[in-house]
């Protein structure tokens, strides 16, 4: 094996990373970095062929401890990712670090608070970010693409498909899209707000087999493993539903923006039918093992019902603009499916108009579904409790007798117990899991 240094300009740093390469092929194409597993996909064992694969990486893991961009991580990364696309699979990439990799370009010792300097830092260092990613999957001859997205490519009905229909058609050219949300032109009120939601709402729209959330512990625990020594890894967890467990104060990679962003990925992800892992972004290489079999990092399994098409729109690409009440009549009612009278309504909360994505509560606040009113805030408030032929006497005019028509309604899951989760238990159970037999999923 001979090495070669390879020397990468960016952001006017210059950084040295070592490549090693084949002696029987000098091409720059040779080898990888990190080598693939060369296993066959058994089908009681690793994944078939022919997945959709979607990778989150966070800025934290795209750092050096200096603030400089983590090369190695990044060229692992995209080894990975080129591996997969040699084993037939499909690749999309949901990656955060604009603003950060912007800040060392300009020079800034901190990362900018003001809401216009940020949008501007980051328009600065999405170029650099983008020509780091296309640099590196250039000299594995993969192609790659820019997609920037914003709340309101997913909320608005007819923006959702377009975007999905350019995802389906990047894919099948045989490309990696590259995603990250618009931070240049977003307002706040149409922000996703974090990449680890933004992963989950991508990997829902594409109907992806599988979610891969990078970060810097290897999976979640049962409780902080910094401050408990007696913290235990979750290899498997059934329901994400199940899963309540202290995050952790904000500003730790247990608060927000950290662990419980991911778990919310998961929870949108395992809606949609995508098996969601939260593993060491240090070892990209972690995703091909997962992918063969083995028992890496916190698998969250997809549910044995996914929300398809039209609700799985409503379930994740529309923002709840406010909420309403059930009496426990109409609780039982949704949850057969049937559709949601003014009858079995309470209580109103927020201002909305018809056609506008609500949430539905229990009496005791617990969160039963999501869906799309045929009724304003305004007019609900007036028709609450009362019978559909009351409606017109009350209103003016004679709607629609449901409020939310069951093809409009989403609901959560239902099968599991309100009550705190042992999470000793849920640890054994999954430990017995994997050490089961593999199933093909």
């Amino acid at each position: 094996m001979m090495v070669m240094m390879f020397v990468y300009k960016h952001a006017g740093l210059y950084l040295n990373t070592r490549r090693t390469m084949s002696t029987s092929n000098n091409s720059l194409n040779a080898s990888p970095v990190l080598a693939p597993s060369q296993a066959q996909f058994s089908e009681d064992g690793g994944c078939k062929k022919g997945h959709t694969v979607v990778i989150k990486i966070g800025s934290s893991s795209l750092s050096s401890a200096d603030g400089t961009v983590n090369i190695m991580t990044v060229c692992a990364l995209v080894e990975v990712a080129c591996a997969l696309r040699q084993r037939g699979h499909r690749v999309i990439l949901t990656t955060s670090g604009a603003v950060s990799i912007g800040s060392m370009c300009l020079g800034l010792d901190a990362r900018p608070t003001e809401i216009a300097t940020k949008k501007a830092v980051a328009a600065v260092g999405q170029c650099r970010l983008m020509r780091l990613y296309d640099d590196f999957f250039s000299l594995k001859g993969q192609p790659v693409a820019q997609v920037l997205l914003s709340r309101n490519n997913i909320g608005e009905k007819g923006h959702y498909y377009h975007a999905l229909s350019t995802f389906r058609e990047l894919l099948r050219l045989g490309v990696v899209p590259i995603v990250n949300e618009n931070d240049t032109v977003n307002i706040d009120e149409l922000r996703v707000g974090d990449n680890d939601t933004l992963a989950g709402l991508v990997a829902s729209l594409v109907q992806a087999e599988w979610l891969f959330l990078l970060t810097d512990v290897d999976g979640v625990y049962t409780a902080d493993p910094r401050s408990n020594p007696e913290a235990r890894r979750l290899d498997v967890v059934p329901n994400v539903d199940d899963l309540k467990i202290d995050l952790g104060d904000a500003g730790s990679c247990w608060g927000t923006g950290g662990m419980a962003t991911k778990i919310q990925a998961a929870r949108i992800a395992t809606m949609a039918g995508t098996c969601t892992v939260i593993t060491l972004a240090k070892d990209p290489s972690s995703i091909l093992r997962v992918m063969d079999g083995e028992n890496v990092g916190t698998r969250f399994l997809p549910s044995a019902n996914p929300v398809r098409g039209h609700k799985k729109w409503i379930a994740h690409g529309l923002s709840p603009t406010g909420s309403i009440v059930l009496d426990n009549g109409a609780v039982n009612a949704v949850k057969l499916k049937k559709s949601l009278f003014a009858a079995g309504i309470v209580s109103v909360e927020g201002d909305f108009t018809d056609n506008s994505s609500i949430t539905l509560f229990d009496l005791e606040g617990q969160e039963i579904g999501i869906g799309l009113t045929n009724y304003s805030s305004a007019d609900l408030d007036q028709i609450k409790g009362k019978g559909s032929s009351e409606y017109r006497d009350i209103l003016g005019y004679h709607g629609p007798e449901e409020v939310i028509h069951r093809h409009n309604l989403v609901l959560r899951s239902f099968h599991t117990s309100s009550s705190e989760l042992d999470l000793q238990s849920l640890s054994r159970d999954a430990e017995s899991k994997a050490n089961a037999p593999a199933d093909s999923t």
